[in-house]
């Protein structure tokens, strides 16, 4: 994650509530997997999205969902597998 991270254009999506946000984060933006189609727009110029969560469950739905962006077709997209419990 951290080199795909340092890639130019690319953002890092957190979507965790925002009390685990605040509590731990690994950069990024916060927008909770409840809120991530009607935010969408905030990630339409970036060429790269990585999102992450706890465990890799929520930001596995969010990547699916983003993947099914008709206009995001050539957009990278990627979940953190094991979510941030598991990164090193």
């Amino acid at each position: 994650m951290k080199r795909i991270q340092s890639e130019p254009n690319t953002i890092v999506v957190d979507v965790r509530e925002p009390w685990e946000f605040e509590e731990f984060n690994e950069g990024g933006i916060n927008i909770p997997l409840s809120t991530i189609r009607e935010k969408r727009q905030v990630l339409e110029t970036f060429d790269t999205i990585v999102v992450i969560c706890t465990n890799g469950t929520r930001s596995k739905v969010a990547a699916l969902d983003y993947c099914r962006v008709p206009t995001w077709a050539d957009k990278s997209i990627y979940h953190l597998r094991g979510g941030i419990l598991e990164a090193e």
